[in-house]
C-alpha cells in the first residue's frame, strides 16, 4: 500500500514545520506547564495564517482544506508540542453554527471564534451527567424573548480563557431524556455566571461553571428548540472528525530515549542495553506509528467523501490507552527518582516523564470514556448487542 501524502499536503506539511519551528518556542512550550494549554500569541499568530477558517468545509462558507491537510495540521502542531487545546472546539462550535445555527451567531459569533478573537468551551457534562450528556439537569425557561437559564457544568475546560461556552440545557422535563433538550450560545461575561477552577492531578487546569438565573434572548439558541440532542450528534460528527489528540506518546517517547542514552545503571552498562527497556521503546513506537494511521485513516474515508463512523472511536481509544501504557513503561524505567516532578532537584529529563505519567489517564476520559469508545465499537462495528 502506498501512503505517500500528495505534493500539495507535504508543502503544507513543510510549511507547518517552519512556523513551528520560529513560534513554537521553549517559552511557549514550557507555558503548558502552567496548567492551560493555549498561549493567545501563538493562536493569533495560526488565525493569521487563515488556517482557522481552513478547518471548515467549503460547503460551510470556510477555507475547505481537505481531511488529510487538516491530518497533517493536528499532526505537525502536536508533534512540536504546541498547546493549541482551544482549536478543536473552535473548529467544532463554528461549524456547527454554520450548520444549523441563524443569522445572528453567524455574524456575532463566528468570526470571533476563527480570526483567533475567541474561545470557546464545551458545556455537555455535569456532575451527574458526564458521559450519559442526555441526563442534562440544567434548566432553560423561556420568558418572552428570553431563556432563563440554572444550573451547573462540570469540565467546562478552557471556560476561564473564552468569551463563549456551547450549552446543552432541559427545555422540557415532560419530554423522554433524549427529547426536551436545547442547545445554547452562551456569552461567558452574562451576569450569573461563575467560572471556579478545578485543578487536575495532571497539572492541567479545568473548570466548574454555574449559572445563576442567566438571562439571554433568543437569538443566542442555537437549532430548534427541544432538538438539542440532533445539535449534540452534530456536534460529535465535527469532534470526530477533527483529527486531534493522536500523538500523546510522542515527546514522552523522545524523553525515555534521550535518558535510557545518557543514563547507566550500577554496573556502568548504558539503559539502553536492557533488553526489556529496548523493548518497550521499540513497541511505543510502533504503537505511535499505529495511531498515525489509524488518524490518517480516518481522514482519508472523510477525504473520500464518505461518511466514516467509528474510526475516531478506535484512534482515540487506542491512542490514549497505549499511551498511559507507555507512562508507566517509563516512569518504572526511571526507579524511585522517577517520581520527581519538574522544578525538583534531580527529576530525570526534567521531570517530563513523570508529567505525562499523571497527564495520561484524563486522556482516556475526556473526549468520550474509553468505556464509551468500547460501546460505540462493539455496538456501531462489531454489531454487537447493547448490554446496558
Amino acid at each position: 500500500m502506498n501512503f505517500a501524502l500528495t505534493p500539495l499536503e507535504e508543502n503544507f506539511r513543510a510549511e507547518l514545520r517552519q512556523f513551528c519551528a520560529e513560534h513554537v518556542t521553549p517559552e511557549v512550550r514550557e507555558q503548558t506547564r502552567s496548567g492551560t494549554l493555549h498561549n493567545w500569541e501563538l493562536h493569533r499568530k495560526i488565525a493569521e495564517r487563515g488556517w482557522l477558517w481552513g478547518a471548515i468545509l467549503s460547503e460551510l462558507g470556510g477555507g475547505g482544506r481537505s481531511p488529510m491537510e487538516m491530518a497533517v495540521f493536528t499532526e505537525e502542531l502536536q508533534l512540536a508540542c504546541a498547546p493549541i487545546d482551544g482549536i478543536g472546539n473552535i473548529v467544532l462550535v463554528a461549524s456547527v453554527i454554520l450548520e444549523l445555527g441563524n443569522s445572528f451567531l453567524k455574524s456575532e459569533v463566528v468570526p470571533k471564534l476563527l480570526n483567533g478573537e475567541s474561545l470557546v468551551s464545551l458545556g455537555y457534562s455535569e456532575p451527574e451527567a458526564g458521559s450519559d450528556v442526555a441526563a442534562c439537569r440544567t434548566k432553560a425557561e423561556r420568558d418572552g424573548e428570553q431563556w432563563i437559564i440554572n444550573g451547573q457544568k462540570m469540565w467546562t475546560t478552557m471556560a476561564h480563557e473564552a468569551d463563549f461556552v456551547i450549552l446543552l440545557t432541559r427545555t422540557d422535563p415532560e419530554l423522554p431524556k433524549h427529547r426536551g433538550l436545547t442547545m445554547f450560545i452562551v456569552p461567558l461575561d452574562a451576569p450569573g455566571v461563575e467560572i471556579q477552577p478545578v485543578h487536575t492531578i495532571g497539572t492541567e487546569r479545568t473548570n466548574a461553571t454555574f449559572y445563576d438565573n442567566v438571562r439571554i434572548t433568543d437569538n443566542w439558541r442555537l437549532g430548534e428548540v427541544n432538538q438539542g440532542w440532533q445539535v449534540m450528534l452534530a456536534c460529535l460528527k465535527y469532534e470526530r472528525g477533527f483529527a486531534g489528540g493522536q500523538y500523546p506518546s510522542a515527546p514522552l517517547i523522545e524523553a525515555a530515549k534521550q535518558y535510557a542514552q545518557s543514563h547507566h545503571n550500577s554496573e556502568g552498562t548504558a539503559i539502553i542495553e536492557n533488553p526489556v527497556v529496548r523493548e518497550r521503546l521499540v513497541r511505543a513506537m510502533i504503537d505511535l506509528e499505529a495511531c498515525r494511521v489509524l488518524a490518517y485513516r480516518t481522514a482519508y474515508i472523510a477525504a473520500a467523501g464518505e461518511q466514516f463512523g467509528v474510526e475516531g472511536s478506535m484512534t482515540k481509544l487506542f491512542s490514549s490507552e497505549r499511551y498511559q501504557q507507555h507512562c508507566n513503561w517509563f516512569l518504572d524505567m526511571l526507579g524511585p527518582e522517577g517520581l520527581l516532578q519538574w522544578g525538583t532537584a534531580g527529576a530525570h529529563e526534567d521531570g517530563e516523564i513523570e508529567e505525562n505519567w499523571r497527564h495520561a489517564p484524563v486522556t482516556t476520559i475526556y473526549g468520550g470514556t474509553s468505556e464509551i469508545q468500547r460501546n460505540n465499537i462493539a455496538e456501531h462495528r462489531l454489531g454487537l448487542p447493547r448490554s446496558r
